[in-house]
């Protein structure tokens, strides 16, 4: 697929341009980094909820990423295209749950979220191998979020 072709699928419809992270995705180096950056927008507004509706909306954000990210595979032709990058948010948004809200906790939390989606320690790497589609795309970055939402509430306790 061309990068053209790829631009074209990323604007095509609403499930693809969020697939794509609003277009973060289509960074031409390290696309996941920079849809996790994107990510950190819409953070922002999710922290303003209560806890239970955030999780709500990250569990809702993740049903709905299995739906958008098959969308996206299905019209590029391609399993797990680097461009799609709905899955590093809402792994990202798992490392955040319940982080104090200071630069230092979120960076840590990025850069915990990114050591564990681009190292890929089991089951992650078992996951991203055996599960595909939609759901493979997403389920991944679900577990790096948990890894790295585990390290920073033991950080968290233990500071």
């Amino acid at each position: 697929m061309t990068e053209t072709n790829t631009k074209q699928v990323a604007f095509s419809c609403p499930s693809t341009f969020l697939a794509f992270g609003g277009g973060s995705g289509l960074a031409p180096v390290a696309p996941g980094t920079f849809g996790t950056i994107a990510a950190l927008l819409p953070f922002f507004l999710l922290i303003q909820l209560p806890p239970l509706w955030y999780l709500l909306a990250v569990v809702a954000a993740f049903f709905y990423g299995i739906t958008i990210c098959q969308i996206t595979t299905d019209k590029l032709g391609v399993q797990d295209h680097g461009g799609i990058v709905w899955d590093e948010f809402v792994g990202l948004w798992i490392a955040l749950f319940l982080v104090p809200l200071t630069w230092y906790w979120i960076a840590a939390g990025f850069i915990l979220f990114r050591f564990f989606d681009i190292l890929k320690p089991y089951p992650i790497s078992w996951l991203d191998k055996k599960v595909h589609g939609g759901l493979g795309i997403m389920l991944d970055d679900v577990v790096a979020g948990i890894y790295a939402w585990l390290i920073l509430q033991l950080l968290i306790k233990i500071l």
